[in-house]
């Protein structure tokens, strides 16, 4: 049934416009945190905080290490350097990500093939995967599209026929899960997003997670510039020293104190957040019935988190200027990404882009509506109702 403003306890007022599109949820508890680890001088990174969040994220998501990192793109590169990929070696994933997914492989001189993605899901379309795999193929980067898990089943299957690695880009995934285990830690690796628009947030952040001993023993390596210094403050060496390539992805013990007090919330703001995205999904069923818009589709398998709430208009021509419309109504509603191999980088780097018609329809009619945990449910319902009003003249 259609929304209306009147059937409001409280009805919306104008002067709470614009509606953002996304907004941190910080609150009393993150400011202790944070105020406790700048009290205790605990700011530097590798510190107790930072080794109790990664222990907390072992036990809260069932892998045997996590590595923070300072973003998903630094958790993305230390997961290529880990792999080892150089110049020759091919990795594929999807086009319709974030150039931090490409970046990292490209940053080691290997080349991202791209693949083509469902268009229920907006995830890795298995089939065009396989179809890519060659002898110069080194893994494959399933990216988990608005926190629903792509399907791992097919994915790690064709991994495991071709001796690939698959590395998960879980940044939007954090808390959501597909076949009952958590994202980011299915494959041989995973990488978190903590930035602010993420579901938990310390405003820039991430982690890198495996259940590989090895693995995990050289990204520790890399993670600390190349040394072993991590062996060192276990009292594992007397010293330490130079022994890999590596870089600086540490973050600070005030943020990792933030992701903390966050994570004591996952559950809080995971659940608020699919409250808002049920209610869209179930009242904005009339404008899908009726052939003006796409709803999401949600695999059986997959637990989602409530991270995006996306759906494409069934005439892409119109996406364009309902996002126009919304945003003069104060409602700050996005496109997503622009695809990657239709770049202007990608076309230098790679040459002629592959045809991805998928990929190219998704990401020319997709929506992304307002959606945080924060989000009224009297802003919620004058987003809808704008929905409706604007829709009725297509």
């Amino acid at each position: 049934m259609q929304p209306h403003l009147a059937d409001l306890e409280t009805p919306f007022k104008p002067a709470t416009l614009p509606i953002p599109f996304t907004r941190p949820d910080i609150g009393e508890r993150e400011k202790q945190a944070v105020l406790a680890a700048l009290e205790a001088e605990h700011i530097g990174g590798n510190g107790p905080i930072s080794r109790a969040l990664e222990a907390r994220l072992c036990e809260l998501f069932g892998v045997q290490h996590a590595l923070l990192t300072t973003s998903c793109s630094d958790a993305l590169e230390l997961a290529m350097m880990s792999a080892r990929i150089g110049p020759g070696d091919e990795v594929i994933m999807p086009s319709m990500t974030f150039v931090s997914t490409a970046n990292a492989v490209i940053r080691e001189r290997a080349m991202p093939v791209f693949a083509d993605i469902r268009p229920d899901t907006f995830n890795l379309d298995p089939a065009d995967v396989e179809r890519l795999i060659t002898p110069a193929t080194r893994g494959i980067i399933p990216v988990h599209y608005a926190g629903q898990g792509c399907d791992m089943a097919a994915l790690q299957a064709l991994a495991k026929a071709h001796g690939l690695w698959v590395v998960e880009d879980a940044a939007q995934g954090v808390g959501a899960l597909y076949d009952g285990r958590y994202l980011g830690t299915i494959g041989d690796m995973g990488c978190y997003s903590f930035h602010v628009t993420k579901n938990v947030s310390c405003g820039e952040g991430g982690a890198f997670l495996t259940n590989d001993d090895e693995i995990a023993r050289r990204a520790e390596i890399i993670r600390e510039k190349g040394t072993n210094r991590s062996a060192f403050l276990r009292g594992e060496v007397d010293k330490y020293t130079w022994v890999d390539v590596g870089s600086s992805f540490i973050p600070s013990d005030l943020l990792s104190a933030l992701i903390l007090a966050q994570l004591d919330r996952l559950t809080e703001i995971t659940t608020r957040r699919l409250v808002i995205w049920h209610r869209y999904d179930n009242e904005l069923g009339p404008l899908a019935e009726t052939g003006k818009i796409i709803l999401p589709h949600i695999d059986s398998r997959a637990t989602i988190n409530g991270h995006i709430f996306a759906f494409r208009t069934y005439a892409p021509e119109r996406r364009d200027g309902l996002l126009e419309m919304l945003r003069q109504k104060g409602i700050q509603a996005t496109f997503h990404y622009v695809p990657l191999h239709s770049s202007p980088f990608a076309r230098r780097y790679l040459g002629s882009a592959r045809d991805l018609p998928t990929t190219d329809l998704v990401s020319g009619s997709l929506v992304r509506l307002p959606l945080f945990s924060t989000l009224t449910d009297e802003q919620q319902a004058y987003i809808i109702e704008t929905l409706y009003e604007i829709c009725e003249s297509w």
